[in-house]
């Protein structure tokens, strides 16, 4: 599987000068305000532009000049690199600078080292409005001769002929990031839903119905992962049904080893509904390459975290997984080579450090994890 093994960024919020060597599974943990969502929206702002949305996703945000590292820097800078089984990691960077009322590209270089060369292949070479990408035909590198967007990357608009820099290009504009769910009295969990096909539950749970009968009556086998994890943490639970609410519409009903009659979704309690939810997220053939999981613990028991971070860790596999928490009890569920700490430098800057780096060995023979970042003895802590 391509991953994403190293990313940097420079100038964004807090994130004055971060760099991450990157896990199949990271946990980021770490007080309030030292940087955990920010390394989330950073990402999530880098894919959108490799999905020609940079533009959209700048004015989300406020526009630039609201994302600059207050008082030290003048640009947005990220670089990455993109394991490539067989050959060199395929590197890519770019810079955005405030221009007038908005911004500017002024830099952005996509390349690998190849065998025998001493300089490293560059698929693409721009600086400011001078947009360069290889041409095959002639051999190298060449100036657009179509119409461009320079409110965009090269990267979301050059032509798709190399396979790698495809790959890294869909890897970034697909990732996806996953907020607390709604579970207030219209959420869309909580209401009957449309008959239709769905390859996962939806981001605000709306095609959880959908997908999980699809699921029972297609891959039973992930069905029954769902409901014997459930089964894990709520012994009485028996089945999840699904009657027809209205025409081509379905509801979810939860059978109860105590009651005759089935309980609906709107009478489950909020963490339990975050929990199906979530199991059900983690079973999605349809993840991205990059999934992004942003405070998954509200709400939830902690036996219910010892069963979602064995499904992460197993999810971590078919897609790389970035969360973060607050959470003592999940951290007690991770191992220290899963968990990045962050922290506030002197100078009020983000510092990111791999647990299991912060030499722990001696703690860990008499404390677990989550004691030791009670303790303080990961920083991190307000």
């Amino acid at each position: 599987m391509h991953k994403i093994n190293h990313f940097k960024i420079s100038g964004f919020r807090r994130l004055y000068n971060l760099e991450m060597q990157m896990q199949p599974f990271m946990v980021l943990i770490g007080a309030n305000g030292v940087g955990k969502t920010s390394f989330l929206d950073a990402f999530t702002t880098l894919s959108a532009s490799a999905a020609g949305k940079l533009n959209n996703a700048l004015s989300q945000f406020g526009g630039i000049a609201n994302l600059l590292t207050r008082g030290k820097s003048d640009e947005i800078a990220f670089q990455l690199a993109m394991d490539v089984p067989g050959y060199d990691p395929l590197e890519y960077m770019f810079h955005t600078v405030p221009k007038g009322t908005g911004y500017s590209i002024n830099r952005e270089i996509l390349s690998q080292q190849h065998p025998n060369h001493p300089d490293p292949f560059r698929y693409i070479d721009s600086r400011d409005n001078d947009i360069r990408y290889y041409e095959v035909e002639k051999k190298g590198l060449v100036s657009v001769d179509w119409e461009h967007n320079y409110l965009e990357t090269s990267l979301s608009q050059v032509p798709k002929m190399f396979r790698q820099s495809e790959e890294l290009r869909r890897i970034l504009a697909t990732a996806s990031q996953y907020h607390v769910l709604d579970v207030g009295p219209r959420a869309p969990i909580k209401l009957p839903q449309s008959m239709k096909p769905a390859t996962g539950p939806g981001a605000d749970g709306g095609d959880l119905a959908p997908y999980l009968y699809y699921l029972r009556e297609s891959e039973r086998d992930k069905f029954d992962i769902i409901t014997d994890s459930i089964r894990a943490v709520f012994p009485d639970f028996e089945d999840l049904n699904f009657p027809p609410a209205a025409a081509g519409m379905l509801t979810i009903t939860w059978k109860d080893r105590n009651f005759n009659k089935p309980i609906y979704m709107h009478e489950l309690s909020e963490g339990t509904l975050r929990f199906i939810w979530m199991v059900a997220l983690l079973q999605s053939s349809d993840l991205s390459a990059v999934t992004m999981i942003d405070e998954p613990e509200v709400s939830l028991h902690p036996e219910l975290l010892n069963i979602l971070s064995e499904l992460m860790r197993e999810a971590s596999k078919r897609t790389q997984l970035i969360v973060t928490t607050h959470s003592d009890r999940f951290i007690r569920f991770l191992k220290p080579e899963e968990v990045v700490v962050m922290d506030i430098d002197e100078s009020g800057c983000t510092t990111a450090a791999r647990a299991d780096s912060l030499d722990l060995d001696r703690w860990l023979a008499d404390y677990s994890l989550d004691e030791i970042w009670s303790m303080g003895r990961m920083r991190g802590r307000s």
